[in-house]
């Protein structure tokens, strides 16, 4: 069955955090805005929701009474250093990224502060460098959590969504698959596609693709927001910048659902849209198995504090600066290049219980439901969601004694790579440099310089002390896996967020914003990401894209 509707407004295409920023920007203006998404309405507010709500802000509130000092030009300078830009077409990546620092040091925090959003006073160390003054990562902290997580973060924009909808200003139509732009004189006019079968499937799980009618939809102005690719391990491996980072790994755990597919992101190239850096993505050293998976290969990303020591196959120490949470890129190229399958992270229960926290809102129960006491049981003992991976999780090893760990992380794994000598050679040699508050290890001596830092040494970092103390606990092994997550690259778009061809004009009346433009302008992080950045991507490309339209077509 087949069937038009009448014109629109508006058209946005992906009901993830940037389409519902972009879409109650433009119903704001009084302008009609038909919002589409393949998934079903449990699934709005797309990845967002599944996320740790951690954003990016410079000199904030939070930090100052922390005792940090930041500022405009210092988060500047991180971020060149992170980003690395060194190609042609990082143009537009630039603009936007220098338009997104004077936002994060700007109106971003008031804005979300006045639609009710607040943060939990630690801020985070994410990203910590290690690789000298002029390198990348972030000088100080600046990941802020969000009360509430994810959710919390998409909640202000459901209510505004939800009321224009009562309004008669947004129609919300799920289970809609855009399969084609509709092109009309070179301009963008509209979009057609297929009306796939209503499916129950609980959110993140797959759904249906069986088709059950047409739709042709036209309108004024379209904006896509469709997400990212790193639920299509093909694309994913298709883009590999294996000049770069050596092969993609045999075996991937996937951060997020497998709808995430960068489907549209093809159609739109399909159309004119230019996609830029596609090689460029953003994946993670510290996967996990979900014990308790919501998709097909559900991986789970453990935000490490930086006391954990970090192994290759063989149980020999990561090179520096490869250390827990310090340099993504840096980490993955070292384990991609040597193609390790895996590595391992050797701790034990007091490190574990400080500094083992799990990215998403359904691994922290306590910030996610806005539960003060439970978060205070933070400091108590390990988190629950953790122990439940420690008991349950397939990729853990808990032990009392090295020899019998270094034994159960060789049957886990299912093969002999692991001599005790060399992993007792490493922790020894490690534990041994704790005898003074001083010594020869750059990773202990940045695990002191992070207690200097009241938000590390209360809620974060495990003061410094032998892996093999029998006071500490049993020994704990963890499997890491490489998991994917972003795409930094995508469409290119200019500073109004109007989609560029090959040639660099606008596509007429083609907008983008969100993960599919490389969180702005085809990719606003370069190489690296300094992390809080994505969801603060989404929220300001949204934005900038709902904004334009809505000054063209306000009434």
């Amino acid at each position: 069955m087949q069937y038009m509707t009448l014109e629109t407004g508006a058209i946005v295409v992906g009901a993830g955090l940037a389409g519902l920023v972009a879409a109650a920007e433009i119903a704001d203006a009084g302008v009609r805005v038909v919002l589409l998404d393949q998934e079903g309405p449990q699934n709005l507010g797309g990845q967002a929701f599944w996320s740790f709500g951690g954003l990016f802000f410079i000199d904030s509130p939070e930090q100052r009474r922390l005792g940090i000092r930041d500022s405009y030009e210092l988060a500047a300078s991180d971020w060149w250093d992170t980003a690395g830009f060194d190609r042609p077409e990082d143009d537009w990546p630039r603009r936007w990224a220098a338009a997104y620092l004077e936002f994060a040091a700007g109106e971003k925090r008031a804005w979300l502060h006045r639609m009710g959003m607040r943060w939990f006073p630690a801020v985070g160390w994410a990203e910590r460098g290690g690789q000298g003054a002029g390198g990348p990562g972030n000088s100080v902290p600046r990941f802020h959590v969000t009360w509430g997580t994810g959710p919390g973060v998409l909640e202000p924009f459901i209510r505004r969504v939800q009321e224009h909808v009562q309004a008669g200003r947004i129609e919300l139509r799920f289970r809609h698959r855009v399969t084609a732009l509709t092109l009309r004189g070179g301009t963008v006019v509209g979009v057609s596609g297929e009306r796939l079968e209503d499916d129950g499937a609980a959110r993140g799980a797959r759904s249906s693709r069986v088709v059950s009618g047409d739709f042709d939809l036209s309108a004024e102005a379209v904006v896509v927001t469709s997400g990212g690719i790193g639920g299509n391990h093909d694309l994913v491996r298709r883009h590999w910048p294996t000049d770069r980072l050596g092969p993609a790994p045999e075996f991937m755990v996937s951060g997020v659902p497998r709808h995430v597919d960068g489907y549209m992101r093809e159609v739109t190239q399909r159309a004119g849209g230019h996609v830029i850096n596609a090689d460029r993505m953003w994946h993670y050293t510290e996967g996990l198995r979900n014990w308790n998976p919501v998709w097909e290969n559900h991986g789970i990303r453990v935000l490490p504090g930086p006391s954990s020591l970090w192994l290759g196959p063989s149980g020999v120490r990561l090179p520096f600066p490869n250390y827990p949470g310090f340099d993504t890129l840096a980490s993955l190229t070292h384990i991609t290049r040597h193609g390790y399958p895996y590595t391992w992270f050797l701790l034990n229960e007091a490190i574990i219980r400080r500094e083992f926290a799990l990215s998403g809102s359904e691994q922290n129960p306590d910030l996610t439901g806005r539960d003060v006491g439970l978060v205070l049981s933070r400091v108590r003992g390990v988190q629950a969601p953790v122990r439940a991976f420690m008991e349950q999780g397939e990729d853990f090893v808990v032990r009392r004694t090295l020899p019998d760990l270094v034994s159960g992380m060789n049957a886990l794994v299912g093969n002999d790579l692991l001599r005790l000598e060399t992993v007792e050679r490493e922790v020894r040699e490690r534990d041994a440099q704790l005898a003074n508050p001083f010594g020869k290890d750059t990773q202990l001596a940045a695990v002191r310089g992070a207690r200097a830092y009241l938000g590390d040494r209360l809620t974060r970092v495990a003061k410094p002390a032998p892996l093999l103390s029998s006071a500490d606990g049993p020994l704990i092994a963890v499997r890491m896996n490489i998991l994917t997550r972003k795409s930094l690259g995508g469409l290119e778009t200019d500073l109004l967020g109007r989609v560029l061809t090959v040639s660099g004009a606008p596509l007429p009346g083609l907008y983008a914003a969100g993960e599919v433009a490389g969180f702005g302008g085809g990719g606003l992080h370069g190489y690296r990401s300094l992390e809080g950045t994505f969801l603060g991507g989404c929220l300001f490309s949204g934005r900038v894209a709902g904004r334009a339209v809505a000054s063209i077509l306000k009434t």
